[in-house]
């Protein structure tokens, strides 16, 4: 492992259900992360443009009051944002791939189209936020998105890219009241325990995702796929466009799920 640093293997993740590591290796010339204060980042971010987008790979941003920043097209790969005030920032097509974003504040945040591939927002807030179109395969466990929109999210598992065993898009026991969720790739995700109740699902992709004990009354499902999705004791109560649901017959649990 030439002119590599074998301390910088990122080992982060734990997900519902299984533990597994994410390899990132660096060159070992690299910074290391250091403790940055609000102005570092408002000037790196000042000093950035289309040609060469503001960077802070790596860097340690943890507990900053980065609220309504403009970190549009910037490179958070790896950063670390545990209990960092976003709220309202621009991250509108940023890298945060393998980001630590613990417990932050998100609420009404620009996340379109942004890449959140192996990210941690267990706990985030990320009420109203924007994550149309992101890519979001990452550990969103007991995170607030009430509000939020995630239409067109791109969630579902890779499964031509599995070296290290299933990735998937964690939401266990996260809270998505109202959440917009129309034609999101939702598959394999895992959902046990989430409120969805009120969400727009219509044309969401659900296959063999895991509903368990999940709360989806109140939701509109017309177009939605569960074909294989595990339903134990799912509620489906006072739902909408039940009868255009597809994949309904070959979900796994239906007769546990409570519907009306």
């Amino acid at each position: 492992m030439t002119n590599w640093n074998r301390a910088a293997i990122f080992r982060r993740l734990a997900w519902a259900g299984a533990a597994f590591c994410v390899l990132a290796l660096r060159p070992a010339d690299a910074p290391v992360a250091a403790d940055w204060n609000a102005e570092m980042v408002r000037q790196t971010l000042a000093a950035g443009d289309r040609r060469s987008p503001p960077n802070l790979a790596g860097k340690d941003l943890s507990g900053l009051d980065l609220a309504d920043l403009d970190f549009k097209a910037a490179n958070l790969a790896g950063a670390v944002l545990k209990r960092a005030n976003l709220a309202g920032a621009n991250l509108s097509g940023a890298n945060l791939d393998l980001a630590i974003l613990r417990d932050a504040d998100l609420k009404g945040a620009d996340l379109r189209e942004a890449s959140l591939f192996s990210a941690v927002l267990a706990g985030a807030d990320l009420r109203n936020a924007n994550l149309a179109g992101a890519r979001l395969v990452a550990n969103l466990e007991r995170a607030n998105l009430g509000g939020a929109n995630l239409e067109r999210l791109r969630g579902g598992a890779d499964m031509k890219n599995q070296p290290m065993g299933l990735m998937r898009l964690s939401m266990s026991k996260a809270k998505l009241v109202g959440a917009r969720l129309a034609g999101a790739d939702l598959s394999r995700a895992l959902l046990e325990f989430a409120d969805l109740s009120r969400a727009d699902l219509r044309g969401a992709n659900l296959t063999q995702a895991d509903l368990s004990a999940a709360d989806l009354s109140g939701a509109a499902l017309a177009g939605a796929d569960l074909t294989g999705a595990n339903l134990l004791n799912a509620r489906f109560t006072a739902i909408t466009g039940r009868d255009a649901i597809k994949g309904l017959d070959a979900a796994k649990n239906l007769a546990t799920a409570i519907f009306d």
